[in-house]
């Protein structure tokens, strides 16, 4: 007897589907065995177990297929995941970046018969020194060695008088900048025993900006890379003439603050984001006793066959000896390591001006020793700092959105800038350690703009970025210079950018509308506000959009209880002294057809306050 070929669907992939099948093949191959198909029977029972089941899987095969693609994934460690994969740095938080002045008083003293400053009693103040306000949780720390003895172009100090007798001065002012970034710095320690391949530990925190250094407690430095494959790095040490003999006494190598080498390290990590809350830290395979000439192949190794050559063409050599080798750095055995890491930044990190006042003073030491005790505890005391303009460029992590498609933009730039959205891309993905572009806009230099003598720029760069409440505000020289600096090691050889401001003009909305019978007047009236504030958030705004009142009003037509819009007027609010910007715009002349264009300079339209610059009326129809 021949066997009974039987229909079997594939297709089938929810609860009702499985159901309706398992039924009807009952029905059709088992007649005679079983016919109770009512909801209450015990063959349903089992029919209908197995549909939930099938159903159950089916989702999550659904599910585990959606997450390999980033352009449907949800789960954030996925997303995580493949951005890295795809050569993109998520970015959990992003630490804001401000110019602080620092001061200190100097007693004069007489040589030759003319009054100096005594510089004897001028202070040091160490790299990573914590900087933070009385009323706010932000921290800042300095990234750079203060010294108040040395003043160059690139350095320089400001020496005033503060204090004189007479006409003598008795006390001098000395002041110096520095760039800071809000960070904490926090440390963790990880031992090891005996080693293992491709070891993993993991940092669990919150607004983890990123590793500051690692250190063995044999006084090692381990090397943070991109991944554990490269093994040279670029380092900086400062530019003197002890850690460089060719700079010149004459001060001709002060525009070169630090010294660039590049070096071959063993002791390398790769630091991947896990999650928001999570960064992982994977070290290396090999080990101090490996020896890399005898695998990798090498011209000592590998010959043409020429006589009195060596011939080893025969061979092969494997790509996964290279494990058992240094190649992707050793791994840390018999040891403790002390990570120190940076958390902070966000939107809040944008502190505003002049509240960056306390500094952490437990490292701040004199240049020299046995000085006057009770006049070098006057000196100490005399140091003070403060931020004269407010800090920017700190912003939240990427959601998930941002994330999906930073991921997507950065891999298609392929770590090169040549076109306009490239360098767009560029500098929206600058790393957050550097400060966060919150717009930017690229465009052709016009023609009329080449300075004779100088090599034409072929881009003009806008760029703007947040305050502290997340309002648009001119990005900082710190910020541009950041920038500048970060996208010169992706532009090509031969372009040139400029970066500039872009424009920010605010605006205010007046609407009139007739409210449906039977509705109340405030509750429309709010609704519509809630509904205009949203199409304004700044988040949803691009440099040089056109605002487009047609849509606004369709937008108000919509809400529940608007029977109709009778008028809407934008206006442009300007002056400093009210809170906007300085930048006044004819909106009337700039609006053709129920549509207001942006300028020909790069700008961006702003409500900066829309509590109370967004306004609306009720009228009789």
């Amino acid at each position: 007897m021949a066997e009974l070929k039987r229909d079997i669907r594939y297709i089938d992939r929810n609860f009702n589907d499985f159901r309706n099948t398992l039924i009807n093949y009952s029905q059709t191959y088992f007649p005679d065995t079983y016919n109770d198909f009512t909801p209450d029977s015990t063959g349903m029972l089992f029919i209908e177990m197995a549909s939930y089941v099938g159903d159950v899987l089916s989702f999550y095969l659904d599910n585990q297929v959606q997450e390999t693609f980033i352009q449907y994934a949800r789960e954030t460690e996925n997303l995580f995941n493949m951005a890295y994969m795809l050569g993109y740095e998520p970015k959990v938080t992003t630490a804001a970046s401000v110019n602080i002045d620092f001061y200190q008083q100097l007693p004069a003293k007489t040589v030759n018969s003319i009054v100096v400053p005594d510089y004897d009693y001028a202070l040091i103040i160490p790299e990573n020194t914590s900087i933070s306000s009385n009323n706010t949780e932000n921290e800042f720390i300095i990234e750079d060695v203060i010294d108040f003895s040395t003043s160059s172009s690139l350095d320089p100090t400001t020496v005033t008088v503060y204090q004189i007798s007479g006409t003598t001065p008795t006390t001098y002012l000395l002041k110096k900048t520095r760039k800071a970034i809000s960070a904490t710095i926090k440390s963790t320690n990880f031992s090891f025993t005996s080693p293992v391949r491709f070891d993993t530990r993991n940092i669990s925190d919150s607004n983890i900006i990123g590793i500051l250094d690692c250190v063995d407690n044999n006084g090692n430095t381990w090397y943070e890379v991109p991944n554990l494959a490269q093994e040279n790095v670029f380092d900086t040490i400062r530019n003197t003439n002890t850690n460089d003999p060719n700079v010149p006494d004459d001060g001709s190598g002060n525009d070169v603050p630090y010294l660039l080498q590049l070096k071959s390290v063993q002791r390398r990590f790769a630091a991947r984001f896990i999650n928001n809350n999570s960064l992982q830290l994977q070290f290396g395979a090999g080990n101090f006793g490996d020896n890399d000439e005898e695998i990798i192949p090498n011209p000592d190794n590998v010959g043409l066959g020429l006589p009195f050559e060596r011939d080893q063409l025969t061979t092969a050599f494997s790509p996964l000896n290279f494990v058992f080798t240094n190649t992707y750095g050793i791994a840390p055995s018999n040891q403790t390591l002390t990570v120190r890491y940076l958390t902070g930044g966000g939107i809040g990190a944008n502190v505003n001006a002049n509240i960056l006042t306390v500094i952490d003073d437990s490292g701040v030491s004199f240049i020299k020793q046995n000085l006057n005790p009770t006049l070098a505890n006057t000196i100490f005391n005399s140091l003070a700092t403060n931020n004269p303009i407010a800090a920017d460029g700190g912003q939240d992590g990427d959601t998930t959105e941002e994330l999906r498609q930073n991921a997507l933009g950065n891999y298609q730039t392929q770590l090169r800038t040549v076109t306009q959205e490239d360098y767009l891309i560029r500098a929206l993905s600058m790393p957050s350690n550097l400060g966060v572009i919150a717009m930017a806009f690229a465009e052709p230099v016009k023609v009329g703009e080449y300075e004779t003598g100088t090599l034409p720029s072929i881009l003009d760069l806008y760029v703007l970025s947040y305050d502290i409440n997340k309002n648009m505000r001119k990005a900082s020289s710190v910020l541009k210079r950041n920038l500048k600096t970060y996208l010169s090691e992706y532009r090509m050889i031969n372009d040139a950018v400029n970066i500039k401001d872009a424009f920010i003009i605010n605006i205010g909305i007046e609407f009139n509308i007739v409210v449906r019978p039977n509705y109340n007047n405030n509750e429309t009236i709010t609704k519509c506000i809630a509904g205009l504030r949203n199409y304004f958030n700044i988040e949803n705004w691009q440099i040089n959009q056109p605002i487009i009142i047609p849509e606004l009003k369709i937008l108000l037509d919509k809400i529940e209880g608007v029977q109709t819009v009778k008028n809407l007027k934008i206006d442009n609010l300007a002056g400093e002294a009210l809170g906007y910007s300085e930048y006044a715009y004819d909106v009337v002349g700039a609006t053709i057809n129920d549509v207001v264009y942006p300028s020909i300079d790069p700008m961006v339209f702003e409500v900066k306050y829309p509590n109370t610059d967004i306004k609306g009326r009720v009228v009789p129809l």
